[in-house]
């Protein structure tokens, strides 16, 4: 009488286990979060403060300005998205023309998004030597400190974004084979991006909306 051996491996179900990299850049943008709230707790403290001098100094933004800026980075964060979901069917690069859109693969769309992320940290440089011709710098009062401490971290979290993308482009023409790790790099940087924006938007209404 013979018995037959099932080997465990044959037998065990399979494990899906979450991605390492991007559970670990959701953690980190946690951290993320309490950093731009404790900015954000800073900016309202030193508003209730002294709202006279937030009612004045106000004055000098240019909110549509502002808010067309806000719009090229919000619409940056749509073809990032597009830019994730050609990575998620293994496109690199586009099968079509340039004007052929609806074909474009990653690099193409990261690498509008790029371009108009550029524009909105250069839109934000102009707003800034606009507002220091004005009188208004870090060093000119508590709202000139509080604009340009949360504003200014918001850039550098941009530039970094930008850094990022320009990394993953580069990555997807030095690899032979577009495959599941530099697909995984796109989606990590596609969170980052989406959370600076959301951030933005916040920092958009408080600062520009809610005077």
């Amino acid at each position: 009488m013979t018995s037959t051996s099932i080997s465990p491996s044959a037998s065990a179900p399979a494990i899906n286990r979450p991605n390492v990299v991007a559970v670990g850049t959701i953690v980190w943008l946690g951290s993320e979060v309490m950093f731009f709230a404790g900015l954000f707790a800073i900016y309202f403290t030193l508003r209730s403060t002294s709202p006279d001098l937030w009612a004045a100094e106000t004055q000098h933004l240019n909110v549509p300005y502002a808010l067309t800026n806000t719009i090229i980075l919000v619409l940056s964060s749509v073809t990032c998205q597009f830019g994730v979901f050609a990575a998620e069917r293994m496109q690199p690069r586009r099968a079509g023309g340039i004007l052929q859109f609806w074909r474009w693969g990653m690099v193409e769309w990261f690498t509008l998004t790029y371009l108009m992320g550029a524009i909105f940290v250069s839109g934000q440089v102009l707003e800034y030597a606009t507002l220091v011709s004005e009188g208004i710098s870090l060093s000119s009062n508590a709202y000139g400190s509080a604009f340009y401490l949360t504003t200014g971290f918001h850039a550098l979290h941009v530039t970094g974004g930008l850094i990022a993308f320009l990394l993953v482009i580069g990555r997807a023409f030095a690899v032979k084979i577009f495959g599941h790790k530099e697909a995984t790099s796109a989606i990590v940087v596609s969170y980052y991006w989406h959370f600076v924006d959301v951030v933005w938007i916040g920092l958009f209404a408080v600062i520009y909306i809610i005077r």
